[in-house]
């Protein structure tokens, strides 16, 4: 069934909002760009505007594009983009970002031939320069992606796009179901999506989506790194006491997880442990800094030193090497769950047999969170004073921690394939060649 078209005047007026906003949003830029310089960087990228020459001939049929927004979508685009280069042998990359960190983190995805953008904002005119310029075959969005002139101008300049690694939370298929014709010429407009679970999927067809297949979550096949993973056991030897790990901490309204995770944590705990913490968002590395100070701990930052016999907290203000942090801990707190923001990735401290603490919020992640539990990986608690608790009970009970490590591994590695069924369902619809 063909979707019914939104009303013509909603995008008009949702464009015309975009453009009356687009200097807060280049001042926005600019002023983030005080603390990571790359959002200053190729601003003209975000208007569809770019110096480089656009492909010619049949190399542009080669051309597939791939949006991963920020560093997670990133992440999870690695093993995909591994298994398409060896499914199609000469396959070209057009990727996409719209974060510092995500861009940060593609630069190692890119093989010769490859191209690396900002994509521009949701603006009718800078997506068709942007496609015009370099007329991708089709475009792979990666996981949550649903923008309406991105959706709209594929579709008007004949571009197929993918939804890959696609996943829809109940409270988002909610908030779209209140704009049914909007919610149906959106997602109506997604040539397939490829969904972490069959939950998603039903999701995502109720919606709009003619075609939704399951193809499980690409970040159980990203591959450990040997390296990070060695990293992390020398930290974890210099540090020569247990080593708790607050990964992934977040803020919301004011309130953040490092704050109610210190304020609950016990004395006894604090004396005998030296505690990790790794906030997600890299601009609050400084701020989080202070908390821990004003809670009276001893800080040491990766950025300036390994953690001495006296220090209490160890802040890890680094990108790209968050696997050696898992490496490194006994056990973790997985952040974004104690806040309503629906966790962060427990994957990544599985593969690394880190066994995972988490609040109530995981819905981002519920299928994983829920698989992980039942295997034994996973331990999901009310509130900052149980994140502790069961912290502590691994800690003072080797083998149910040992039991829980052994589990993380198993429940990783039972899980991967992903990225396989996702290049063979990406493969079916790239035009012959």
């Amino acid at each position: 069934m063909t979707p019914r078209p939104a009303p013509r005047w909603a995008l008009v007026l949702y464009s015309w909002a975009w453009r009356l906003l687009l200097p807060l949003a280049l001042a926005r830029l600019w002023w983030r760009g005080r603390r990571e310089p790359l959002y200053r960087a190729w601003l003209g990228e975000r208007l569809g505007r770019y110096r480089n020459a656009p492909p010619r001939g049949d190399d542009a049929t080669l051309l597939v594009w791939v949006h991963a927004v920020s560093l997670g979508e990133t992440r999870a685009a690695a093993p995909l983009l591994d298994a398409l280069r060896q499914a199609q042998p000469g396959l070209r990359v057009l990727l996409t970002h719209m974060t510092a960190s995500g861009r940060d983190a593609g630069r190692g995805l890119l093989r010769d031939g490859d191209l690396q953008l900002w994509l521009p904002y949701d603006l009718p005119g800078a997506l068709r320069r942007f496609l015009r310029h370099w007329r991708p075959a089709l475009g792979v969005l990666m996981e949550t992606e649903i923008w309406p002139n991105l959706l709209a101008v594929c579709a008007e300049q004949g571009v197929p796009l993918l939804l890959a690694n696609a996943r829809l939370s109940p409270r988002s298929a909610a908030r779209w179901a209140r704009w049914p014709r909007l919610a149906a010429a959106a997602f109506g407009a997604i040539t397939s999506a490829a969904a972490q679970t069959a939950d998603d999927a039903a999701r995502l067809r109720a919606l709009g989506v003619v075609d939704a297949i399951v193809a499980g979550n690409l970040k159980f096949d990203r591959p450990s790194d040997a390296q990070l993973h060695a990293l992390g056991r020398r930290w974890r030897a210099q540090a020569a006491r247990p080593v708790l790990l607050l990964a992934s901490t977040r803020e919301q309204n004011g309130v953040a997880e490092e704050s109610l995770l210190l304020d609950a944590m016990p004395a006894a705990l604090r004396a005998r442990v030296l505690v990790v913490l790794v906030p997600r968002h890299p601009p609050r590395f400084d701020g989080v800094a202070r908390i821990a100070q004003q809670h009276g701990l001893r800080v040491a930052r990766r950025s300036e030193a390994l953690p001495a016999a006296d220090t209490e907290l160890w802040l890890g203000d680094s990108l790209g090497e968050m696997a050696a942090y898992f490496a490194m801990a006994d056990a973790a707190f997985v952040g974004g769950s104690l806040l309503p923001l629906g966790g962060q990735n427990l994957i990544e401290a599985c593969a690394e047999g880190c066994p995972v603490v988490m609040g109530p919020h995981t819905f981002n992640f519920a299928q994983a969170a829920e698989q992980a539990a039942a295997a034994g990986a996973m331990r999901q608690v009310d509130d900052a004073a149980a994140v502790w608790r069961a912290l502590q009970d691994w800690l003072d009970q080797p083998t149910r921690r040992e039991a829980a490590q052994r589990a993380a591994l198993a429940f990783s590695a039972a899980h991967r394939g992903a990225a396989a069924a996702h290049a063979a369902w990406i493969a079916q619809h790239l035009p012959a060649r």
